[in-house]
């Protein structure tokens, strides 16, 4: 029987389990569940990036986006405790994230990563820091490329509003070198209006983390950032 893959579509909200008590293990499996719910609640897209221990148990329950939250620019062969970007996929992800700011690479190895992701047909979400490093992976052609302010991840003070000007410039890059990827914006995003101000300022999506897995209510804080994205 054919397998429909769930598709990454606009606006995205991409939750990023990291490797936090809440979203690891059976706690990953409720809390995909939970934005699963919320997506067939708003209709948004929505996502989760979980470890790769739990892609496979999270991938089977639900039926929006799996992301693993890493892969290595490597081929199957001899490289004991990387994380192979066919074996991502085999187990039921559907894309990656690549150079989190907790999980950098170089950008050659950021180059290799994202060919071999393309290789075996997984959707791509490149991590930046800065515009200058944004507008760099964006000619590589990604599929996305996500804006993280290193010194405002897990603060709860977003950069769509803390540094609106960072964002714009980002956009503005972007676009020069790909016009075509998907752009998204991270670091402190935990209210709807954070999202409405990422979007207003030409992003497409947000990656989250904290702030909806270690939220009291990760399915209030879910709705509340999803209906935000569908009234901008």
């Amino acid at each position: 029987m054919l397998t429909i893959l769930p598709r990454v579509e606009a606006p995205f909200i991409l939750v990023n389990f990291k490797a936090y008590a809440e979203g690891s293990g059976g706690n990953a499996i409720k809390l995909a569940k939970i934005a699963e719910e919320a997506s067939l609640q708003t209709g948004v897209c929505i996502g989760v990036a979980v470890q790769p221990t739990d892609i496979a148990p999270v991938a089977q329950q639900v039926s929006i986006p799996v992301f693993a939250e890493h892969i290595d620019p490597i081929k199957p062969g001899s490289y004991t405790g990387h994380v192979l970007p066919e074996a991502v996929k085999e187990a039921g992800a559907i894309g990656t994230l690549i150079n989190h700011s907790e999980r950098r690479l170089v950008l050659a190895d950021i180059e290799k990563a994202v060919l071999r992701a393309r290789e075996v047909d997984l959707f791509t979400v490149v991590c930046a820091n800065t515009a200058a490093v944004s507008s760099a992976v964006a000619a590589l052609k990604p599929d996305s490329v996500a804006i993280e302010p290193p010194e405002l991840i897990g603060t709860g003070i977003p950069v769509s509003r803390a540094k609106p000007e960072v964002v714009v410039e980002t956009v503005e890059l972007i676009h020069k070198v790909n016009p075509d990827v998907m752009i998204l914006c991270g670091a402190g995003i935990t209210k709807g209006d954070d999202v409405a101000a990422a979007l207003r300022l030409g992003t497409e999506g947000i990656v989250v983390a904290s702030g909806v897995v270690q939220a009291k209510d990760p399915k209030a804080a879910l709705l509340d950032l999803a209906q935000a994205a569908v009234q901008v």
